[in-house]
């Protein structure tokens, strides 16, 4: 049992200056951008030496690309939990506010620096272009999941696609300045089209909350 406790401190502290480096790697490229992204800036922000830091990300496009990767399973957990709570949302506008939050804040901007860069830099784009094709796809089948929709009719997938594409869209508007009015009313509009023309499957009752 001690030898076994030995053993899992040094893996514990391995875990967390891993997710350290995440974490800083997040917010160091979103209050400084891309290029003030380095190793050594992410490193002493996680409070750990430039040494360590290479022993967990060998390069700088490996720790981002990671980065990416935690800020869209982060996101994508949460909108989970939103399919899974047993209460779906009550009206369309309220479907696309959620998605929405997926592209808001410095997890989205965060990410976008990385975009940037990879736009440039063709090492770092060939390890970020499939990475975001998963994501693509995971946020995809989320939006179905909770916009309630039908896939197997035709142009289903597309409207589906559409709304992502706004909501990145959206996002993108908000890095510049607060949009939130603006945002709101699109929102609004959009909600209004989907429930004319997007086919809905049926919508499951919620189960009922526990009492407290």
């Amino acid at each position: 049992m001690a030898a076994a406790k030995r053993e899992r401190k040094p893996q514990e502290r391995s875990e967390r200056t891993h997710a350290r480096l995440l974490e800083a790697a997040i917010d160091t490229l979103s209050e400084v951008g891309f290029a003030g992204a380095t190793m050594a800036v992410i490193a002493r922000r996680a409070g750990v030496s430039r040494g360590a830091s290479q022993h967990h990300f060998r390069t700088r496009d490996e720790l981002l690309t990671a980065a990416v990767l935690h800020v869209a399973k982060v996101r994508s957990d949460e909108l989970r939990r939103e399919t899974s709570a047993g209460r779906p949302h009550s009206t369309t506008l309220e479907t696309l506010e959620v998605l929405a939050s997926f592209y808001l804040g410095p997890l989205f901007s965060s990410a976008v620096q990385v975009w940037v860069g990879a736009a440039s830099d063709a090492r770092l784009r060939a390890q970020i272009v499939p990475l975001e094709a998963h994501v693509g796809r995971e946020a995809h089948k989320l939006a179905v999941d909770l916009l309630g929709v039908d896939e197997e009719v035709p142009g289903t997938r597309e409207l589906v696609q559409a709304t992502l594409d706004l909501m990145r869209g959206l996002g993108l508007a908000s890095l510049l300045r607060d949009d939130t009015q603006r945002r709101r009313r699109v929102l609004r509009t959009w909600a209004d089209t989907l429930d004319r023309i997007l086919p809905r499957k049926a919508r499951r009752p919620a189960r009922p909350r526990a009492s407290p």
